[in-house]
């Protein structure tokens, strides 16, 4: 188990580099972790949805993304609730207070779901969530050491040197937390290191004199490690371009399934850009996205509040497009009413009014996996829907999609701008390239599934060259 001296220490990226070492290996791997919370969520084959990381581990290992990888998911509804998402489905959505009280009873559904993986697989690599160091949420823990104790777990500690205070980052955390959690320890590891690694030999050494645990190496910092998707909204990462078609997709405060980004991200003829609160639409702009969220009506509030309504109706005005995506299209449409308080207080919002249409949430989600035919460009792609509500209006006659003959999405008279509740479209490479085409962008052909496998061949390989692999696979037990 690699559990981090804090969040966003680079967990995710170290189980999946792990997973393809040892799948390289010849051992048959799947990942794990008790507990995440992300509103990037995958679907999986077996009609659930976990987090997004465990999805590009199980890639990692060569696997379909399956629920028993990732048994509890939360997902933040508000500032102080979340859904919670147990083996894949809608369990339950409490205040931050309430979970802490529900954590024992998800206990057995954990345990459950790592016995199966022990039982399919001959290593099962696990992602631990924040840090052991919280200690005042250490009572009923199913993400750190209450798993790892449960399970019999050993644990590597992993600390981020590019943040500073790295010694105190991991010898702090033995000082604070319980003796009895603290010999699940194995050793240590530093990542992000950038510079000559031997300039840290003397605080490695003091770490290990401190702590009483080994080393097991010190990572530099992976410079390709943005062209993995990210789990975190903070993570994504564009590179800096002057040219081609200028993309701006609107950072909600509630963003879900943002990487339906990272394909566009990385395609040279595409400049993309997040658009952070309190920042104008760029005039340049050629195409908006409003990605998916898991608060449409909170984050319809969110978006006027940051002038964007105006922003994007100007934008059109000018003549450019507008791409909504699941509840980014919802914002679309007239209104969206949620008279059973689904996702919050119930209530109707008033949308944008780009399209016309009108939605109502539903209790229903619909998760499933799906081919589709884009019906501009006729052509077919891959996808999936993660979504509630149900959208209807006189643009549906004129569908962004059509899957199994069925119409889905809708497109304005003029057709610059559309909507759908489909994800994962720009992950197909067929679709990209037709998308892009519209705009007079010939996209790579770079195969975006191959680019993904070959940096997570990378990364093991970086891995290998700086850790200590097999000491730490030999932790297992």
């Amino acid at each position: 188990m690699i559990q981090g001296t804090g969040s966003n220490v680079g967990k995710s990226m170290l189980v999946a580099g792990l997973c393809r070492a040892a799948v390289n290996r010849g051992l048959s791997v799947a990942p794990f972790k008790p507990q995440n919370m992300s509103n990037n969520a995958a679907v999986t084959t077996n009609g659930g949805e976990i987090g997004r990381a465990q999805a590009l581990q199980a890639m990692a290992c060569g696997l379909d993304p399956h629920t028993d990888m990732n048994p509890v998911l939360l997902k933040p509804e508000s500032d102080v609730g979340s859904q919670v998402v147990v083996q894949g489905k809608w369990f339950t959505t409490v205040k931050a207070r309430a979970y802490a009280a529900l954590k024992p009873q998800l206990l057995d559904a954990v345990l459950d779901s790592f016995n199966c993986l022990k039982s399919r697989h001959h290593l099962v690599i696990v992602e631990g969530a924040g840090s052991p160091a919280e200690v005042n949420l250490r009572d009923g823990d199913i993400a750190n050491m209450g798993f790892a104790r449960a399970s019999d777990t050993p644990v590597i500690l992993a600390g981020d040197i590019d943040r500073g205070g790295v010694i105190a980052q991991i010898v702090g955390t033995q000082a604070v937390i319980d003796p009895q959690d603290a010999a699940m320890i194995q050793g240590f590891l530093i990542n992000r290191f950038r510079g000559d690694p031997t300039l840290f030999d003397d605080g490695y050494k003091l770490i290990e004199q401190h702590t009483g645990w080994p080393g097991f190496g010190v990572l530099p910092w992976f410079g390709d490690a943005w062209k993995l998707p990210a789990e975190d909204a903070l993570d994504i990462a564009t590179p800096v371009r002057t040219t081609g078609l200028h993309i701006v997709c609107l950072k909600l405060s509630r963003i879900a399934n943002f990487d339906d980004l990272d394909p566009l991200a990385q395609d040279p003829g595409v400049r993309l850009t997040m658009l952070h609160a309190g920042q104008p639409l760029p005039v340049d702009a050629d195409v908006v996205i409003i990605p998916g969220s898991k608060s449409t009506r909170g984050d319809l509030e969110f978006l006027k509040q940051q002038g964007w309504d105006e922003d994007v109706r100007a934008h059109v005005r000018r003549g450019g497009h507008v791409l909504g995506i699941c509840g980014g299209y919802q914002m679309l449409g007239h209104t969206v009413a949620d008279p059973g308080g689904i996702e919050g207080q119930a209530g109707t919002t008033q949308g944008l009014g780009l399209l016309n249409i009108h939605t109502e949430m539903t209790e229903h989600k619909r998760l499933s996996t799906i081919n589709a035919t884009h019906v501009p460009t006729q052509r077919v792609f891959s996808g999936y829907e993660i979504h509630i509500g149900h959208s209807s209006g006189e643009d549906r006659k004129r569908p962004f999609a059509q899957i199994n003959g069925t119409d889905e999405g809708a497109i304005s008279p003029d057709g610059r701008v559309a909507g759908s509740y489909l994800h994962g479209m720009f992950r197909d490479d067929g679709f990209r390239t037709a998308w892009l085409a519209q705009f007079n962008v010939v996209a790579s052909d770079q195969c975006y599934d191959q680019a993904v496998n070959a940096t997570l061949d990378a990364l093991a390989a970086h891995m290998e060259t700086h850790l200590d692999i097999d000491r730490i696979l030999g932790c297992a037990r």
